[in-house]
C-alpha cells in the first residue's frame, strides 16, 4: 500500500488542525493516518488511490452504502428547494411520522443534527420530567462528547475502582468538577450492582441510560434480561429509561433494540444510520415526557431538521420500510461471523466473535466478555497487528479494537469471501 501523498496530507494538516484531523478518533498516529478520497458502496478509496473494503462505515452510518444514489437524489431534490429556513417542513413531519412507525417506544420525536445532540437533550429533558439531577451509565459505553457523559467510556478499567464500588473516571481534561457528582457508573451486565446501587440512589437518580449493545466496546450485547431489568427498576423507581439507539437503531432492525430485546424505553436517542451519512439524528419518546419540551424545557437548534439530513433520513427510512435491506445486513453479517469463527478455530486461536451481525467484533484470549472490565483482559496488541495487516491486504476495519465491525447493504458475498481469504492469509503471517 502507497502512502506518500497521505503523509504529505498530514504533514500540511498537523500544521493547521490538531493532530492534523477534525475528530480525534480519525488520528492514528504521525505516520500513519490516511486521508480519503472518496467512497461508494461498500468500498472507499484514499488519496493514494488504495481501494478499501469499508467495515468502518464512518463508524456506523452507513447502512446502505456509500453515496447511495437514491439518498443521494433526495438530497439534490432538496438542494434545489433551500436547505435551511428557521420554520418546519412536510419533509420533516414525514419523517418524524416515520420514525414514530418503525420504533415500538417512540409517540413523539424532535430532530437534532448528532448523536451527541439527542443525548444531551435527552438528559435535560428527564432531570426536568423528574426533578432529579444525577445520571447512572454503564462502563465502556459511550454517549456523545458533551461533559455530563464522558465518564468511564474509553480509558483503562483500572481506573474505574473496585467492582463492588466503581468510581466514574472522566474521559478528558476540561471537565468541571462538580460534574462528578452528578454521574454514577456501575459495569454493564451486572443486575446485582445495579440493584444495590438504585437501592441506594434512587431517589437523586433522573435517567439511566444504557447502550443495548456497547458500540464502543467491541459490540457486547446484552446478557439475556438485562434491558428488561433496567426496564422493571426504573419504573418501580420513577427513574427515565434512555435506551441510546445512537449505533443501533436503524441497523440492527427496523425498530431497533427495541424490537430486538423487547423493550420500551422512556426516550430514545437516534443518529448514525438513521440517515446514511447525511447529518440527522433524533430525540424521541413518551408523549407524557416528550410533551415537557416548549412547557419550560429548552430544546432547538439552528440546524435541527435542516433539508440536507431530513431528506437523506426520509429516502433511508423509506428504503428500510420498503425494502429486505436490514435482513440482507445481517445475512451477510452472520456468514463473515461464521467465517471468522472457523478460521480462528483452524488456527487454533482463542477468539470470542460477539455482537449483531450488523455490528459486531471479536476478542482474542478471552471467552464471552460481558462488561468492558472483562473485554480489557484480550490481547489487544493482537488485534491491532491483526488489522495493520488486513489494512495491507485492501479490507479496512477500525483499527481500534473498541470499534465494531459494520456491515451495509452494499457489502457483496465476494466482498465477505475476500474478507476471509484476507484474514487467513494474516493469521499465517502476524503471530502472536
Amino acid at each position: 500500500m502507497k502512502r506518500q501523498k497521505s503523509q504529505a496530507l498530514w504533514d500540511r494538516a498537523s500544521e493547521l488542525m490538531p493532530l492534523g484531523v477534525n475528530s480525534n478518533f480519525r488520528y492514528w498516529g504521525d505516520d500513519a493516518t490516511l486521508y480519503v478520497q472518496r467512497a461508494e458502496g461498500a468500498y472507499l478509496w484514499d488519496v493514494d488511490g488504495n481501494r478499501y473494503i469499508d467495515y468502518r462505515l464512518a463508524f456506523g452510518p452507513i447502512i446502505l452504502g456509500h453515496a447511495y444514489p437514491a439518498v443521494n437524489a433526495r438530497v439534490r431534490e432538496a438542494l434545489d428547494s433551500g436547505v435551511l429556513f428557521a420554520m418546519t417542513s412536510e419533509a420533516e413531519v414525514r419523517v418524524a411520522e416515520r420514525i414514530v412507525a418503525l420504533c415500538p417506544g417512540v409517540e413523539k420525536v424532535r430532530l437534532v443534527n448528532s448523536g451527541t445532540e439527542a443525548t444531551m437533550h435527552a438528559l435535560r429533558v428527564a432531570r426536568a420530567y423528574t426533578g432529579r439531577e444525577k445520571i447512572l451509565k454503564f462502563e465502556g459505553q459511550y454517549h456523545g462528547f458533551h461533559d455530563y457523559l464522558m465518564f468511564s467510556t474509553y480509558g483503562d478499567p483500572s481506573a474505574y475502582g473496585s467492582r463492588r464500588s466503581p468510581i466514574p473516571a472522566p474521559m478528558t481534561s476540561g471537565i468541571p468538577r462538580c460534574l462528578h457528582d452528578l454521574i454514577l457508573s456501575v459495569p454493564y451486565n451486572d443486575f446485582e450492582l445495579l440493584e444495590q446501587t438504585l437501592r441506594h440512589t434512587w431517589h437523586d437518580v433522573a435517567a439511566i441510560i444504557v447502550e443495548p449493545i456497547l458500540g464502543n466496546c467491541a459490540g457486547i450485547e446484552p446478557l439475556p434480561g438485562f434491558l428488561a431489568f433496567i426496564r422493571e427498576q426504573c419504573t418501580r423507581y420513577g427513574i427515565v429509561f434512555i435506551l441510546d439507539e445512537v449505533k443501533s437503531g436503524f441497523r440492527i432492525a427496523r425498530g431497533g433494540a427495541q424490537e430486538v430485546y423487547d423493550i420500551v424505553p422512556d426516550l430514545a436517542t437516534y443518529a448514525k444510520a438513521l440517515g446514511n451519512g447525511y447529518p440527522v439524528a433524533a430525540l424521541g419518546g413518551k408523549r407524557e415526557i416528550m410533551d415537557t419540551i416548549g412547557r419550560g424545557v429548552s430544546q432547538g437548534g439552528t440546524f435541527c431538521g435542516n433539508g440536507v439530513g431530513v431528506a437523506a433520513a426520509d429516502a433511508t427510512l423509506e428504503l428500510l420500510q420498503t425494502q429486505p435491506i436490514l435482513e440482507t445486513v445481517a445475512e451477510r453479517g452472520r456468514k463473515l461471523q461464521a467465517g471468522l469463527r472457523s478460521i480462528f478455530g483452524q488456527a487454533g486461536i482463542q477468539a470470542n466473535v460477539h455482537g449483531h451481525p450488523a455490528m459486531f467484533s471479536f476478542s482474542i484470549g478471552i471467552h464471552n466478555p460481558a462488561d468492558q472490565r472483562a473485554w480489557a483482559r484480550s490481547d489487544r496488541d493482537y488485534y491491532l497487528r491483526l488489522m495493520a495487516a488486513l489494512y495491507e491486504r485492501g479490507i479496512m476495519p477500525d483499527y481500534d479494537p473498541r470499534e465494531p465491525w459494520f456491515l451495509c447493504y452494499s457489502h457483496s458475498d465476494a466482498d465477505i469471501d475476500a474478507t476471509l481469504n484476507a484474514m487467513e492469509d494474516v493469521l499465517r503471517e502476524v503471530k502472536r
